[in-house]
């Protein structure tokens, strides 16, 4: 072992029970193409929030809850939506029928219901939906063999065989009502950790007793129902499908990946890149155990690829809202994309890299005589523009006591106006640094702007003989009454509403910042700066003592 490695001891965990042989391999090194395929179009999204994620809430949405949501994904340009399981739910079968009867599906809308294979609960379904113009029977059961020999205590043949029944049942109600719009999804549950070969051969058979084509195709949907391997499992998977079904050019081929690994996300990008045409997920990942795939953080990887995602999220907040209301459960704060601090920075660095970010893009902007949201996106730590999604700003940085001189520049730029000269910024981020250390807590950009006034522009009391506005007049009497001061910078700026002074002065040799801030002329600002250092020295104070050695009880140290 190096010399630098500290040795790790072995946990006291079970780690015999789980020992797991990774699946068959299916595709040799040399023959995997997804791989090195990017993906540079969206897929066909589907939403399961209605129906997986309702069945995963403690407490499932209700009639109100489930028109909200709907009309929320109908709003965000989904196309395809998975609207309950109504042989299992009363609540789900009425939401259905008032969708149906109440012509609530746009045109352009796809409608899926979910039945197991039992021939009762297919026929409840197909009643769920009756009189619809256009909608898709999902049927389901699984086919790994745990869930055969332990769930199911069915051989390999009766699962086959359950299958094929259930499958020319659907194709029965749907031809005997004359139901031609009706079209057919397949899901065969686990297929992740089913035999490749038995997989297929199901799949295969239910596209024959449907009869796919490419005119009425069949949405085959394989679930990573409980997530086990590395995402690059589930896309050779998904790739030795696409290779080796019969009816291809027929078949709609889905991905279901539940996120029981955290892995979700890039199982879902793999399998894209390995052929599957189509997703199917939830809003912010909501689902059993550790949920579905997360279709925001899809879609906005693609935008932030220059992949148009084809859903809507120019309100990001209030797409969440809708969705912590319907699921009654909050959306983390860390949430890609979603979150509430996902676009914030405290750490000091951060925030030195976004304000220079933020700046460079505005100057590029402003010299090439465009709005900067015309421009490429490039700042450092937001690989997405807040803005896009309907955020504002104002609290990409946030300072704390990690902050450091750029984000509370930031907060006084952005907020303000002021652009601190340097030295200000590394003398007002100390000032800063004590209120955050003291207090343990953020602050915030008001309470740093009125910190900032009180510490270098407030002038409580000034000798009324002293109060001239002529900057040079006023420091010839400090030095006529024994306090030696002169300008060592004056900076003068201009917010659009305020006129700005940054004055450092050397009081008795030692440097001094005052700041004025007024409504009227330069030279006014000038003078109020100066008198605000004079008065941050103790200047003043000295005056009134009779001589120079008042001053020091400030000296510029700050509050």
């Amino acid at each position: 072992m190096p010399a630098w490695r500290n040795p790790q001891r072995p946990s006291m965990m079970p780690i015999h029970r789980y020992i797991r042989a990774d699946p068959p391999a299916m595709l040799d090194a040399g023959s995997r193409t997804w791989i090195e395929r990017s993906v540079n179009q969206a897929p066909l999204w589907s939403s399961v929030d209605l129906r997986d994620g309702n069945q995963a809430l403690p407490t499932p949405m209700d009639m109100r809850r489930k028109q909200a949501m709907f009309d929320l994904l109908v709003r965000m340009g989904f196309k395809d939506i998975e609207i309950g399981y109504p042989s299992a739910s009363e609540v789900d079968f009425e939401f259905a029928r008032r969708l149906v009867t109440g012509d609530l599906i746009p045109d352009d809308v796809t409608i899926s219901v979910f039945t197991p294979a039992r021939p009762a609960l297919i026929e409840r379904t197909f009643e769920a939906i009756r009189g619809a113009d256009r909608a898709m029977i999902h049927l389901c059961h699984a086919t790994a063999c745990l869930w055969r020999d332990v769930v199911f205590r069915m051989t390999p043949a009766e699962v086959m065989q359950l299958a094929r029944d259930n499958a020319r049942h659907m194709l029965r109600l749907a031809d005997g009502a004359g139901l031609s719009a009706i079209r057919f999804e397949y899901s065969p549950e686990t297929f992740n950790v089913t035999e490749p070969e038995f997989a297929l051969e199901i799949a295969n058979t239910v596209a024959e007793v449907v009869d796919a084509s490419a005119e009425r195709p069949l949405t085959l949907n394989l679930p990573s129902t409980v997530e086990m391997h590395s995402p690059k499992v589930y896309a050779d998977q998904i790739e030795w499908m696409h290779r080796n079904l019969d009816r291809r050019e027929s078949i709609i081929l889905s991905v279901h990946p539940h996120n029981d690994r955290g892995t979700a996300v890039a199982a879902a990008e793999f399998a894209i890149a390995a052929g599957a045409d189509r997703v199917e997920g939830t809003l912010f990942g909501n689902g059993e155990r550790t949920g579905n795939v997360c279709l925001v953080t899809l879609a906005l990887n693609l935008f932030t690829r220059g992949v148009d995602p084809q859903l809507d999220f120019a309100d990001i907040a209030a797409i969440r809202g809708v969705v912590e209301e319907c699921n009654q459960m909050p959306v983390h704060v860390r949430h890609p994309y979603g979150g509430d601090l996902v676009f914030t920075a405290f750490s000091g660095t951060h925030q030195d890299a976004v304000a220079k970010g933020l700046a460079h893009l505005a100057s590029r902007a402003a010299a090439a005589g465009q709005a900067a949201s015309d421009l490429p996106w490039e700042v450092p730590y937001l690989p997405i523009d807040p803005q896009d999604l309907g955020r504002s700003y104002e609290a990409i940085i946030r300072v704390n006591s990690q902050s450091g001189k750029g984000g509370i520049a930031h907060a006084l730029r952005s907020g303000w106006g002021l652009d601190l000269p340097r030295e200000l910024r590394i003398e007002f981020a100390a000032v800063i640094q004590r209120v955050a250390d003291a207090t343990g807590a953020e602050v915030t950009p008001d309470r740093i702007w009125d910190i900032f006034r009180a510490e270098y522009c407030a002038v409580p009391s000034i000798p009324a003989e002293l109060d001239g506005s002529q900057v040079t007049d006023l420091l010839s009497a400090m030095h006529d009454r024994g306090v030696p001061a002169e300008i060592d910078q004056l900076i003068d700026a201009d917010t659009g509403s305020l006129a700005v002074c940054y004055a450092r002065l050397l009081v008795d040799h030692r440097p001094v910042w005052g700041v004025g801030l007024t409504q009227t002329t330069a030279a006014t600002a000038s003078a109020a700066a100066v008198r605000a250092a004079l008065h941050r020295s103790g200047a003043f104070a000295a005056t009134s003592a009779g001589g120079p050695a008042g001053h020091a009880a400030r000296n510029g140290q700050g509050i």
